[in-house]
């Protein structure tokens, strides 16, 4: 009787652990197929950026732009973007900040799949995207799997939208869906508007047009109540490098409540690496 029962035991472990491994192979290839997905939106003969483009747009939005973006430069609008850095499990009081390795595809105003890794001896990893959230311990054990409805979409747009701001400018170039107006002397704020969402994003340039801060209403639950509202959400930005004619930020702190008492930085990219890749024949 109680071999059999210890055989039942072992039988029931062996289906979970199939099933684990089933999933995760389920969710390792929709991000391939996302990946792919938003890679293949990179224009193939991409506009060459003029400052004129943008001669008609408020002070601070034309010193932005040509701060970004070198005359001439192929205006791509997909990036990829390998990074490390912090990442926050714990709360403002209590960080517990942890080293984090991450491989993001950003494709505004389309999508973006951002790749986690969090090695240690209880590790990490999934994804995060505006169809999913998606995270595992110990490569297998499901910790978080949400998406599908409109919050989380609503919730992720603001997130690749402001990303986009910094990361891709040429992809918030003034344009259909895309409108810009001032809001003082050094804040320009750009509003998006793809698919029934619309996010406005503001964004805080230095005197040579350098994106400093970048903040916006972000529609979260990250709240006591645990109740989705618009809050503050952003961070600063720092060392601009030189990338395929843009410059961007390697340094972004970014997280909820920005610009009150509750802010807490919660992620903490350090980018290794951006690739504006041609898209593939």
């Amino acid at each position: 009787m109680r071999k059999m029962l210890f055989y039942s035991i072992l039988s029931l472990l062996g289906v979970a652990l199939l099933s684990l491994v089933a999933l995760r192979l389920w969710d390792e290839r929709a991000d391939r197929v996302e990946w792919a997905r938003l890679a293949a939106t990179q224009p193939a003969d991409p506009a060459r950026f003029d400052p004129g483009m943008v001669a008609d747009l408020p002070e601070p939005a034309r010193r932005f732009f040509t701060f970004a973006i070198a005359p001439g430069t192929p205006l791509l609008t997909v990036a990829e973007i390998d990074m490390g850095g912090e990442f926050s499990l714990g709360s403002r009081e209590n960080p517990n900040y942890m080293l984090m390795e991450a491989q993001q595809i950003l494709a505004a105003p389309t999508g973006f799949l951002w790749k986690l890794r969090i090695p240690g001896m209880v590790s990490v990893t999934g994804s995060d995207s505006g169809r999913w959230t998606r995270f595992r311990i110990l490569g297998l054990i499901p910790v978080a799997r949400m998406g599908g409805d409109s919050n989380h979409a609503r919730a992720a747009f603001g997130r690749y939208v402001a990303e986009a701001v910094f990361w891709t400018p040429a992809a918030v170039l003034p344009g259909s869906g895309v409108d810009w107006s001032e809001i003082d002397e050094n804040t320009a704020r750009v509003t998006i508007t793809h698919n029934g969402l619309s996010q406005a994003v503001d964004v805080t340039v230095d005197t040579e047009g350098r994106p400093v801060l970048v903040s916006f209403l972000r529609w979260s639950d990250a709240n006591p109540e645990k109740q989705h509202r618009l809050q503050p959400f952003g961070g600063p930005l720092s060392d601009f490098r030189k990338v395929q004619g843009f410059r961007i930020p390697f340094t972004v702190d970014a997280g909820n409540h920005f610009g009150t008492d509750d802010y807490f930085a919660f992620f903490k990219a350090r980018v290794i690496e951006v690739r504006f890749a041609a898209p593939r024949s």
